[in-house]
């Protein structure tokens, strides 16, 4: 990046000498009465504007915070007494059944964990090394060039990965800006302006022709100064399920690569789009042509573990000495997050990975989901010829071109959830239900 990377201080001052609380001893020879210790003052001590400090000043200034949408759509979905309603709004995998089960290969793990698990001491910041060695080979591939060079660190889920990256990115350069492609997972520009980055957007897809607008891209890494960040969805993007050609994926790496930019690659749904090794060759290119990246690993989708929040970040860098350096700060910035990362979920995922029987399960269980997600698409694209796109894209999510107004129409008067952003999500459909889609989206004019 051309800026080193700033070690956090230490604390700011000693507490001073005191109890085993930290409280100032009474000087020696003090007498410390009952009186003085429980009668309380004759009036109440007054703060510089002349208030009462009893009475709370700090939180009456905060602003109430709009509800999450998704929150809100998931409770009028359960509340809609409809037959025939249809859920294709809330970003979880379903079965034909309509459920999000565990998988046969994780409660086999758990057996396992329950059984041989022999404490509950911390792991420290860095987590569960097994857990982060063990995707290594899924991610970067079995014979991956960047050995030495990986500083892999357990996070709570995806969105850890991406904070923690956003506050490593800040610690080393906090000039850099971030840029994303629009539309975007509604939660990626608050997670990096919450770290304090400046967030500048490109677009990346047009939804009137469903395709990348690869010309805005362009223009987007080219306005971009050296040391900036470029955030990538490696595949399966969210919301659009639009992903680049390979063609396009070799052309950004090698702009990245000339221009000096780092790519910061958000891995979600690795597996779920054409397979694991699939999914994977576009992260794998960009990270053999740059020189440094980050990559945010969620387990939460391809593992089923939505609710253990199990996920990594890994940083590659160029050469062993500052990969050292970098691992040395991301546990420093981890310890003052969460301090330590839970572990049930990543000791789950270790296991599975270690053991040839529960990655064989595994796998063919992943094989079902994207055979379900894929032939979803296919019959909804196979209803109308104006979907016909829908067949191509990957991953759990499309995005239709439609206002908010039509998504709230199809939600009161056909009974089918979807994100205001006209979002949708492919696992929560039937096949059969093609049909009543199509229809209540020509109703509303949204075809």
């Amino acid at each position: 990046m051309g800026t080193a990377i700033r070690p956090l201080g230490a604390r700011a001052g000693m507490a001073q000498k005191g109890d085993r609380n930290g409280f100032p001893s009474p000087a020696r020879g003090a007498k410390e009465t009952r009186a003085q210790t429980l009668t309380p003052p004759l009036s109440p001590p007054r703060g510089a504007r002349g208030q009462d400090l009893e009475t709370p000043i700090v939180f009456e200034a905060l602003n109430a915070q709009p509800p999450d949408s998704l929150l809100g759509l998931i409770k009028a979905y359960n509340s809609d007494g409809r037959t025939g309603k249809i859920d294709l709004g809330v970003g979880v995998y379903r079965d034909a059944h309509g459920n999000t089960p565990v998988l046969k290969a994780v409660k086999a793990a758990e057996r396992i964990l329950l059984d041989t698990q022999d404490t509950k001491k911390y792991l420290g910041p860095e987590g569960d090394a097994g857990f982060s060695a063990g995707l290594q080979p899924i991610i970067f591939g079995d014979a991956h060039p960047l050995a030495g060079r990986i500083a892999a660190l357990q996070t709570p889920g995806g969105t850890g990965a991406l904070r923690l990256g956003a506050e490593l990115i800040r610690a080393a350069n906090a000039d850099a800006a971030v840029r994303v492609g629009t539309p975007t997972w509604p939660n990626h520009t608050p997670i990096f302006a919450a770290a304090g980055l400046k967030i500048v957007a490109h677009r990346f897809a047009d939804l009137a022709t469903q395709a990348v607008d690869f010309e805005a891209v362009r223009q987007g890494l080219a306005s971009a100064s050296p040391g900036d960040v470029v955030l990538l969805h490696g595949c399966c993007h969210n919301p659009t399920g639009v992903d680049f050609s390979r063609a396009q994926w070799k052309e950004i790496a090698e702009t990245l690569k000339a221009r000096k930019l780092i790519p910061f690659v958000d891995l979600a749904y690795q597996g779920l789009g054409d397979g694991l090794e699939e999914d994977a060759r576009a992260t794998r290119l960009v990270l053999e042509t740059v020189d440094e990246a980050l990559v945010a690993y969620s387990c939460d989708k391809n593992f089923g573990l939505y609710r253990d929040r199990v996920g990594a970040l890994y940083v590659v860098a160029r050469d062993s000495g500052e990969t050292a350096k970098v691992m040395s700060n991301l546990a420093a910035l981890a310890r003052v997050a969460w301090s330590m990362p839970p572990d049930h979920g990543a000791a789950v995922v270790r296991i599975i990975l270690e053991r040839p029987d529960l990655v064989a399960m595994w796998r063919e269980e992943l094989d079902v989901m994207r055979a379900r997600i894929n032939g979803n698409r296919a019959a909804l694209a196979a209803a109308d010829p104006a979907l016909a796109f829908i067949r191509d894209q990957r991953g759990l999510f499309s995005n239709l071109a439609m206002t908010k107004p039509q998504a709230v129409a199809l939600r009161d008067r056909h009974a089918i959830y979807c994100a205001d952003s006209g979002r949708i999500n492919l696992a929560g459909m039937q096949p059969a239900d093609a049909g009543a889609i199509v229809a209540a989206l020509k109703a509303e004019g949204c075809l």
